[in-house]
């Protein structure tokens, strides 16, 4: 892939190294991309598979932070 830009090359590069960690969660039904935070917590980045009522609900609306709790599957 080539970029043509203006800008010096150590500004384009310069938070390389500063890689967000993604995944995918499914709450209530809802499968949705989160960045990863520290402490449990995730922020929506977007929905990826519901029904069409809950993109109208605030909760589940990109950029909310949620709490999650890993467990071990058996």
């Amino acid at each position: 892939m080539t970029h043509y830009t203006i800008l010096p090359e150590e500004v384009y590069w310069e938070n390389a190294e500063n890689v967000e960690a993604y995944g995918e969660i499914e709450l209530n039904g809802v499968l949705m991309q989160v960045r990863m935070e520290a402490g449990n917590r995730a922020t929506i980045v977007r929905l990826l598979r519901c029904q069409l009522e809950d993109y109208l609900n605030p909760e589940l609306a990109p950029g909310r932070q949620i709490a999650f709790f890993p467990t071990l599957l058996k």
